[in-house]
């Protein structure tokens, strides 16, 4: 553990669980029992964006959060131990549920570049995906129409590392830009989402992210993407939920949009005056959609 949760516990009263990676501790939470929901979060967030879900929903169902490796509170290694790529995110996600014996009826809940990780997943192991609830996230390649905001676009190029990990300004910059009811996030959250990269060598991963954001066939992770955009007509089959804060200034409408191109039959749901942490402006309505959203879509036939 990098840092004190003890400011924390009243929000995020979980019990702290590891998988081994090569000698490296992933992070994760195993919550409840009953049916899986998988919760990957994204970039620069952690664990704690989900709090609100697990903990009102791992009284019905068995909710397990991985923090990805270099964020929350699992390891965060340098390179020479690490390779910080989308292909990296899908086998430790796999290493994961494949460890909890989690083999079917998984229930994806996704969110930002979490979308892609647990898609490239459901695309390795369409068998074993029952559910997909998506928010503010992306299954695809640009859309058309489409632009890597010039704040990303200078992280993903610039040669110099000092605004992402010397001065914190993407987590900074995220906790202004990224919520956007008054007052969702107070002074105890705030610092949640800033305290797992709390020095130039624990916001290693931040960057890396960026960095491996794929925008054309040279990029690493393009092949990957592709790949995922070829599973996505299969998500047709499934009962998908979509919940987007329309005041996204990087999953914007051109990516709502685009869902609603590729996935028709999805039940959508949006919120005029959100952001991209949803769950933070409107934790108390997604829930309840959540919650009602699983309740209509079960994996069973009900007992008679």
């Amino acid at each position: 553990m990098t840092f004190d949760l003890g400011p924390f516990r009243d929000q995020y009263p979980f019990e702290s669980r590891w998988l081994e990676r090569s000698g490296l501790r992933m992070h994760y939470l195993d919550e409840g029992q009953g049916e899986a929901l998988v919760m990957v979060h994204g970039n620069p967030t952690w664990s704690w964006f989900w709090r609100s879900l697990v903990s009102e929903l791992s009284g019905s169902y068995r909710v397990v959060v991985p923090d990805h490796i270099g964020m929350g509170l699992s390891d965060k290694p340098g390179d020479d131990r690490y390779l910080y790529t989308l292909q990296s995110r899908v086998d430790d996600l796999e290493a994961l549920l494949d460890q909890l014996e989690i083999q079917q009826d998984i229930t994806l809940v996704l969110h930002d570049w979490g979308g892609m990780i647990g898609l490239a997943f459901a695309a390795r192991h369409p068998e074993r995906i029952s559910r997909v609830i998506l928010s503010n996230t992306a299954g695809f390649s640009l859309p058309e129409g489409a632009a890597l905001p010039w704040q990303l676009w200078l992280i993903k190029k610039l040669p110099f590392a000092l605004p992402v990990r010397g001065l914190n300004a993407f987590c900074r910059g995220a906790l202004r830009m990224c919520s956007r009811r008054p007052g969702a996030l107070n002074a105890q959250t705030r610092a949640a989402y800033l305290a797992p990269y709390d020095s130039w060598a624990h916001r290693i991963a931040i960057h890396r992210f960026v960095e491996d954001i794929p925008l054309g066939p040279g990029d690493p992770a393009w092949t990957l993407v592709k790949g995922v955009e070829s599973y996505l007509p299969k998500l047709s089959q499934l009962p998908v939920q979509v919940l987007w804060g329309e005041l996204d200034f990087v999953f914007n409408q051109h990516f709502l949009a685009e869902w609603r191109r590729r996935l028709p039959e999805a039940e959508f749901h949006t919120f005029a005056d959100c952001g991209h942490y949803l769950l933070e402006d409107a934790p108390q309505e997604v829930v309840w959609l959540v919650r009602d959203f699983l309740s209509r879509s079960p994996l069973t036939a009900p007992a008679p």
